[in-house]
């Protein structure tokens, strides 16, 4: 069964989702990335400008085949089958069906109180289904 790792108290969903892949990337980890097609096109969009310094190489998985098969980030509002060993990023709000041909899946949970409730559903589906789950809560802000 699948290994879900919550990333909660993130301010940024986005930002948060970036950095994130780009350590991934780093790391030769493959990534498919599921949403609804305006975050996937934010996603995109925050990928080619979050850094001045780094770039993080991903596609659509409407791609061409040669491109794909060369990229290990892959943004898809369905959920593609992964390459061996894939890791899942769902930034959607549910869980994504056909999770656990994945042996890890990552969630990014914002503070907005929305957010969070759509993540305990997902969270309790995940028990439900006998996942391993883990939550790394990012720590607040110290006041300014």
């Amino acid at each position: 069964m699948s290994d879900v790792e919550f990333h909660t108290q993130v301010p940024d969903r986005l930002l948060h989702a970036c950095r994130w892949l780009r350590k991934a990337a780093a790391s030769a980890a493959q990534v498919r990335v599921t949403a609804d097609e305006e975050t996937l096109l934010l996603l995109d969009q925050r990928l080619w400008t979050f850094s001045s310094t780094d770039f993080v190489p991903h596609c659509f998985q409407d791609a061409p085949a040669q491109v794909l098969e060369n990229t290990a980030i892959v943004l898809s509002p369905h959920l593609p089958a992964p390459k061996a060993s894939a890791i899942l990023l769902n930034l959607g709000s549910g869980v994504p069906a056909g999770f656990e041909q994945f042996a890890r899946v990552i969630e990014i949970v914002s503070e907005d109180a929305n957010d969070k409730q759509e993540a305990r559903n997902r969270w309790k589906h995940y028990a439900s289904m006998g996942c391993k789950l883990t939550n790394h809560s990012l720590p607040a802000k110290a006041p300014t």
